[in-house]
């Protein structure tokens, strides 16, 4: 698949990113907040989720990184990260909401990350797991800084729902479907399919050793 910069494509991609920066960036910062750490710390804790899947993908694409080609990314990390620390200091806010934080990260940066591998002509295959380690890549530097086990290694359908949905999303586009809504359903999917998993306890067979 060879798609083509334009206007309307390279809109689509900027917007989808900065959606992922802000609500990945906001999940780290509410893991923070689970370990009392201080406004560096929380800082610290946003950038890596929110920018360090696109940073790894970029390196990987020989491409330049997108919050370094572009500042706006990293002050939506920045703007997010100080939003939401001072608004847990004011407002309730349920711990089941980094969940839904860090599900929405996870399908956005899906997309854009698939969509990136796209129009720098990776295979389709390829291009769909530079997808998942997009979505990935930030909550493991997350969770790795706060000391605990990854959530992608444990969690219910993790980056299981990320990688179908980055294939869905390939697949929409191989049918000629308009950009724009093969993004969002794809997104939507993951999402959706993310959330189900963790209310019924949906996962993969674990590994065990023959007792």
């Amino acid at each position: 698949m060879n798609l083509q910069s334009s206007s309307e494509l390279l809109s689509n991609l900027y917007w989808i990113t900065m959606m992922a920066v802000i609500v990945s960036s906001s999940s780290g910062v509410l893991k923070a907040g689970f370990k009392q750490f201080d406004l560096f710390g929380v800082i610290i804790i946003a950038i890596a989720t929110g920018l360090g899947g696109g940073s790894l993908r970029d390196m990987l694409l020989s491409r330049e990184v997108f919050w370094i080609e572009d500042q706006a990314f990293f002050i939506a990390s920045l703007g997010s990260a100080f939003a939401v620390f001072v608004i847990a200091r004011v407002l309730l806010v349920p711990p089941r909401f980094f969940l839904v934080a860090d599900a929405a990260g996870l399908a956005t940066f899906a997309i854009a990350g698939t969509l990136v591998a796209l129009m720098m002509d990776a295979p389709p295959l390829i291009a769909s797991f530079m997808g998942v380690m997009t979505g990935t890549m930030g909550g493991i530097f997350r969770d790795i800084l706060c000391n605990e086990q990854p959530v992608v290694f444990s969690s219910p359908l993790y980056a299981t729902v990320s990688w179908l949905g980055s294939l869905l999303f390939i697949g929409l586009l191989y049918l000629e479907c308009d950009l724009t809504l093969a993004a969002v359903a794809s997104g939507l999917g993951i999402f959706i399919f993310r959330l189900l998993a963790l209310y019924y306890d949906i996962g993969l067979p674990r590994f065990r050793f023959k007792s």
